[in-house]
């Protein structure tokens, strides 16, 4: 169970000074958690270099170190690089020191002071502490659902289609569960931007 918009209600739970969306008349933000992926990440950067568009990777830490050569590839080609930790652990789950820890042990192989909780699940405690170390906590306003292998390609941009707007920040997956959705929804979700006159940004 997910929302593919997160409701005010959903925002309460968490601390303040998570970003949900950005103010912006006429920019949306894209974003890919979990890689880099020697198969989708290629494909993203190729689709984004189309369109000029620039994005946000959140990256996990052991495939950043078995991938050097995609995570240069994205810096060069302007995008920038987030902490999505090292191990890829549910917040919710582990243990405040156990999981700074695991933040820690990404810092040696991705610098940015970005970063998103796996599973956007995190406890407050451990917000307060990420806040307090100087990184900037960045969730979404639209959760493409391209993880879930039980919706359609379709289905994924549909969800994409219909809560997109300025200011949203846009949540993909560069990995394998979410290769089928991926390839169908994000060059879609490009034309649409550029059809609506949209800057694709980074973070």
């Amino acid at each position: 169970m997910y929302l593919i918009k997160p409701s005010f209600l959903l925002k309460r739970l968490y601390p303040a000074g998570l970003e949900w969306k950005r103010e912006s008349p006429d920019a949306v933000y894209l974003t890919f958690d979990d890689g880099p992926h020697p198969v989708a990440t290629p494909f993203v950067l190729d689709e984004l270099k189309k369109y000029q568009a620039k994005a946000s990777f959140f990256c996990i830490g052991k495939n950043v170190a078995e991938r050097p050569d995609l995570y240069t590839r994205l810096l060069l080609e302007g995008h920038t690089a987030g902490n999505h930790t090292q191990t890829h652990p549910n917040g919710w789950k582990t243990g405040t020191t156990q999981y700074l820890e695991n933040i820690t042990a990404a810092e040696a192989h991705i610098d940015s002071r970005l970063f998103r909780p796996p599973y956007g699940k995190i406890k407050r405690k451990q917000a307060a502490a990420i806040l307090k170390k100087g990184y900037r906590i960045i969730m979404w306003d639209v959760l493409s659902g391209d993880f879930d292998t039980g919706i359609s390609p379709e289905k994924c941009w549909e969800n994409i289609a219909l809560h997109l707007a300025p200011g949203s920040i846009v949540v993909f997956h560069d990995s394998s569960k979410a290769w089928e959705r991926l390839q169908y929804a994000l060059p879609r979700t490009l034309a649409f931007c550029k059809q609506q006159g949209w800057k694709m940004e980074a973070l």
